[in-house]
Parts: C-alpha cells; sequence; structure tokens
C-alpha cells in the first residue's frame, strides 16, 4: 500500500483496526518475544523448529502492525450517517437487481479493509462498486468485467 493511498473505514471498522493493533502491540509482541526466549533457552538454533516457527511469527506479527500503522495514518472515515441520499457513495447500502438473473441483492458499499463479499459488504474496488458509485436510484448501470452485466440500483440507504 503506498503511504499517499487513503483507506476508506467506517467508524466500527476504524475501531477494529485500531484494537487489533493495540492486541498485536501490547499482547501479541509480547507472546512472541516470550517464545524467542523460551526457544532459546533450548540450546542450538540451526536445527531449532521452535524457534523458526516463533522467527517466522515474530516476522508476519511485525508485518502487520507495520500495515496497521500505515493503514491508521491514512483512512477516511465514511460517513454513515448521510441519510436521504438518493446517489450511491461509499458507506451506501445498496439493493441492486441482477437484471440477467432476475434477482435482488443488498450490499454496503466498504473500503477494501472491511470488504466481506459474503457478508454484503463490498469494497469500493470492486467492478460492481466501481460502476454504481455516484449514480441514482432507478439507474440500469453495466458492470464492465470479462462477461458484462447489467444492474438496476432499486434503493439507495
Amino acid at each position: 500500500m503506498a503511504m499517499e493511498d487513503k483507506i476508506y473505514v467506517t467508524a466500527e471498522g476504524l475501531k477494529d483496526l485500531q484494537d487489533e493493533y493495540q492486541n498485536l502491540v501490547h499482547v501479541v509482541r509480547d507472546e512472541v518475544k516470550e517464545e524467542l526466549r523460551a526457544a532459546r533457552a533450548q540450546g542450538d538454533l540451526s536445527e531449532n523448529a521452535d524457534y523458526d516457527a516463533a522467527r517466522d511469527r515474530q516476522a508476519k506479527v511485525e508485518a502487520r502492525i507495520a500495515d496497521l500503522e500505515v493503514m491508521l495514518q491514512n483512512y477516511e472515515l465514511i460517513d454513515t450517517k448521510k441519510g436521504g441520499s438518493r446517489t450511491v457513495r461509499i458507506g451506501s447500502t445498496v439493493t441492486l437487481e441482477f437484471l440477467d438473473l432476475h434477482s435482488e441483492h443488498e450490499y454496503t458499499i466498504v473500503g477494501t479493509t472491511e470488504a466481506d463479499p459474503l457478508n454484503g459488504k463490498l469494497s469500493n474496488e470492486t467492478p460492481l462498486a466501481e460502476a454504481i458509485l455516484d449514480k441514482k436510484v432507478g439507474s440500469t448501470v453495466t458492470v464492465n468485467v470479462d462477461k458484462p452485466y447489467e444492474v438496476k440500483i432499486k434503493s439507495v440507504k
């Protein structure tokens, strides 16, 4: 992630990131140090699987901490309280009719860190979200993917 890239998060998503960061820095980091200490106490480090595993975990934990620090310095809060808008924005919950499938689905447009498509949270960077962002209720939009398809925006809240 480039330093200047903003990540879009809801207040709830921001709290999750902050909680994860605090846990990694104040709890997990100490656990890893203890694992390293215990593994070093076993002696020869050249063939010590516990030591290798602890070093690997330490590298992953430190990489995640670094990622979270960048995110927490470069976020933009999504205002989910802006009600009454008929235009799709990040933070909107949208009901879409998939015209080829004759089915409706509801999605909330979120930043990439909160994306969870199986639970209806769609990243703002997906082709579907990009196609509907800034469009109004009633619009029919073509989603440009390998096999383009059309969706109709039924409601925005």
